[in-house]
């Protein structure tokens, strides 16, 4: 009859135990691994959402653009049309025959620009700086200048049907020219053009 030594089966004792924790152990390596290749995906699937959301809301709905400074550049023909150019300065800039129609230019500073032929039809100028501005054969029609400060301002020419005068800083022989120049309504103010510069019926 054969014999066992005590260490043989003490061996053999062992080892499902053994077996038992390595499975264990095995099988938490794999739960882990598998929980943080789901974290990860969440994670990607996360990123591409809001990717695509701040993408769409870009699309739907343009950001404002910050305002610029343009001062004393040269923008001879520069095309501003339909701009958010809110708070921007283009002091003394040469921006003869450039389009800013249907722009929104509330709060810009012109001090000193040259807007000699400029199109500001149905534009937001109201609140800009227009000092010392020229804007002789500018295009004026259905703009909106309310609030705009525009003492030294030179109007030879322009054609200002329509525009929005209110509360407009001028000199006295500029309101004269204008006041021979203004006729029309503002559309979306409603106000006629020559009450906005208070010319005399």
């Amino acid at each position: 009859m054969g014999w066992v030594s005590a260490s043989t089966m003490s061996s053999r004792q062992v080892d499902p135990v053994v077996k038992l924790r390595s499975t264990h152990w095995l099988a938490e390596f794999l739960a882990v691994i598998q929980l943080w290749r789901w974290q990860q995906k969440r994670a990607i699937a996360s990123l591409v959402i809001r990717s695509i959301l701040i993408i769409g809301m870009g699309v739907l709905s343009p950001l404002p653009v910050l305002a610029d400074d343009y001062n004393r550049d040269f923008l001879v023909g520069a095309d501003f049309s339909g701009k958010v150019l809110t708070d921007s300065s283009f002091t003394k800039a040469n921006l003869r025959g450039s389009n800013f129609s249907h722009s929104d230019l509330h709060g810009v500073s012109f001090f000193g620009a040259n807007l000699e032929g400029a199109n500001f039809e149905g534009a937001d100028l109201r609140n800009a700086t227009l000092d010392a501005v020229r804007f002789t054969d500018a295009n004026l029609t259905n703009a909106n200048l309310e609030g705009a400060f525009a003492f030294n301002a030179k109007f030879g020419g322009a054609i200002v049907d329509g525009a929005d005068f209110t509360d407009v800083d001028v000199r006295q022989d500029a309101q004269t020219l204008l006041c021979k120049l203004a006729k029309g309504k503002n559309p979306t103010t409603g106000r006629e053009t020559r009450d906005t510069l208070n010319c005399k019926t």
